[in-house]
């Protein structure tokens, strides 16, 4: 019984969680082990929501399919945004994180850019960027190989905790 109970509790419990509607005050707050990370978004909306303005920042650890390649490094998406805002969101996207500039539909890669996990780094991306677009920053995040107690532990707010169906 106690061989069933570690096997369970490490390997069947270990699992993939998604958190979403989280502030940049409560990711700054967090202190999880960055190599569990699967992807982050920061969705930037803009009032009034009913106009869907809004401009969403993301990196998968695994890369981003564009066509048929996964490129590494963070990427932006957009609706409903002029085209004459998009260079200075890239340039300040691209000062701080470098990569290659790369446009699919309403999709900016910044290929080869470096990447950020840790939360301190994240809570300061979301900060600056409700300064810079005058809009109302949400954080989701998705981890792996993880429990709900180590999340607990890392201080991630069950309130906002998001099943993935598996």
């Amino acid at each position: 019984m106690q061989l069933n109970l570690y096997w369970y509790n490490n390997f069947i419990a270990m699992s993939k969680f998604r958190y979403w509607k989280l502030t940049y005050g409560d990711v700054e707050k967090l202190t999880y082990n960055s190599d569990k990370i699967l992807n982050w978004e920061i969705k930037c909306v803009r009032e009034p929501e009913d106009e869907a303005k809004f401009i969403g920042v993301f990196l998968y650890r695994n890369g981003t399919p564009l066509d048929y390649e996964s490129k590494k490094g963070i990427v932006y998406y957009y609706n409903n945004i002029e085209r004459k805002e998009l260079p200075s969101i890239t340039k300040f996207l691209k000062d701080r994180f470098n990569g290659n500039i790369l446009e699919k539909g309403e999709r900016i890669f910044l290929e080869g850019s470096n990447e950020i996990y840790d939360p301190i780094d994240i809570a300061n991306l979301a900060k600056d960027l409700e300064n810079k677009l005058e809009a109302k920053s949400i954080i989701s995040m998705e981890l792996h190989d993880t429990t709900q107690e180590q999340l607990k532990e890392w201080g991630f707010p069950e309130a906002k905790l998001l099943p993935i169906p598996t």
